[in-house]
């Protein structure tokens, strides 16, 4: 069981991939959202990777940034893709209809690849 929360960081190309590791809720979805932001303020990106297949646990919190992230990026026009494996985080995306909304892929090397260039929507 994963006790501490870490979130990392890192350009890939022209997107931006944040990586959280541990149980998202109360307690850390505001450290989750101020490295997403981060990341978000500086230089424009065309898309943002989330992966969360370190993350066991995700409360309705965590879930707000998530959604909040999605809005934002909306707006902007940029993608948002969560890498998330099969367990709590596939399920809670399940039971909340939030899998219809979300762009979704199982491995970060399938997230990174959906957002090439020559992958781009339209």
């Amino acid at each position: 069981m994963i006790s501490t929360f870490d979130v990392q960081t890192w350009r890939s190309g022209p997107c931006a991939v944040v990586r959280a590791t541990g149980e998202l809720d109360l307690a850390v979805a505001p450290r989750l959202r101020a490295e997403i932001d981060r990341v978000l303020d500086g230089a424009g990106v065309p898309g943002l990777v989330v992966d969360l297949t370190k993350v066991p646990f995700c409360d309705s919190v965590g879930l707000g940034v998530l959604v909040g992230t999605l809005t934002r990026l909306r707006e902007a026009h940029c993608r948002l893709i969560l890498v998330v494996g099969p367990g709590m985080i596939t399920h809670l995306l399940t039971i909340t209809n939030l899998d219809r909304h979300f762009e979704v892929r199982g491995s970060l090397r399938e997230a990174l690849d959906a957002l090439a260039p020559s992958h781009s929507p339209n």
